[in-house]
């Protein structure tokens, strides 16, 4: 890496486990490349604790392409850090000026536990996609691209809700924890497909099913959770789940007493 070279203060919250006390730690971050991503600079940071034998600050990452969702804290208050459009790993250190002061701490929400310093199990959002995030299609070999035919328009705003990521974002910018962008993101790209239809009705309701049941609270249509995720969700996403919810709930079939639908 070349380039200009800044100097940082960075208040992190370190905290053993779940059931341990938090508190934020202060750490010096000298001599770090503008050119470095954000969590290149910490992965440095990193390396003099360890060499000095203490513990290293605990985060989540993998691809570090903005791709996959696994990475995620908040930097000064803002999910992702200050950056619109941007994840964390792809967050570079040009964005902020030589001599600052950051404070970093973990996703906070009451579905999102705390598992150490900025690592919080966001499994939440893996259930409620288990839940009703699929289609029913026959196996066998792969279709021709143009056997299915979708209107453009409907294709494009499906695979604009499919970029969503699963990093949680939205719930820790939500003043209420809310999942409702990351769920009807979910739902909305596959209720526009014509791939989706067979379990439309029964996956909004057993998806928003869901999401109540892991504890994540209420939307309020504040919007901040649009203004979070770094892949740009709208909150139309989030009408049409509940427009989804409402109709599935209004039209579902009555059941015998057997059980079976009537």
């Amino acid at each position: 890496m070349s380039g200009k070279h800044i100097n940082l203060t960075l208040k992190v919250w370190r905290q053993k486990g779940p059931q341990d006390k938090g508190a934020f730690a202060e750490y010096q971050a000298k001599n770090v490349s503008e050119d470095a991503s954000f969590l290149e600079m910490l992965d440095a940071v990193n390396e003099e604790l360890v060499a000095k034998g203490d513990e290293p600050i605990a985060f989540d990452h993998d691809c570090r392409e903005g791709i996959c969702g696994t990475c995620g804290f908040v930097i000064d208050g803002e999910a992702h850090g200050p950056m619109k459009s941007t994840t964390v790993c792809q967050l570079h250190m040009r964005n902020f000026n030589d001599g600052a002061t950051l404070t970093i701490e973990p996703f906070r929400a009451k579905a999102f536990p705390m598992i150490k310093d900025l690592m919080v199990d966001r499994s939440a959002l893996d259930r409620i996609i288990s839940s009703g995030g699929y289609i029913s299609a026959n196996t066998g070999n792969a279709v021709d691209a143009n056997a299915i035919l979708v209107p453009k328009p409907d294709a494009d705003e499906a695979m604009s809700s499919a970029t969503c990521i699963g990093c949680g974002a939205c719930v820790a910018a939500c003043k209420n924890a809310s999942a409702a962008l990351f769920t009807s993101a979910k739902i909305s790209h596959m209720a526009l497909l014509p791939q989706g239809q067979v379990e439309r009705k029964e996956r909004a309701i057993r998806m928003v099913g869901a999401m109540d049941a892991e504890g994540f609270g209420a939307c309020t249509t504040t919007g901040a959770c649009e203004a979070a995720c770094p892949k740009e969700i709208q909150l139309t996403n989030i009408s049409r789940m509940n427009r989804e919810f409402f109709v599935a709930n209004v039209t579902k079939r009555p059941k015998h007493k057997d059980g079976g639908a009537g």
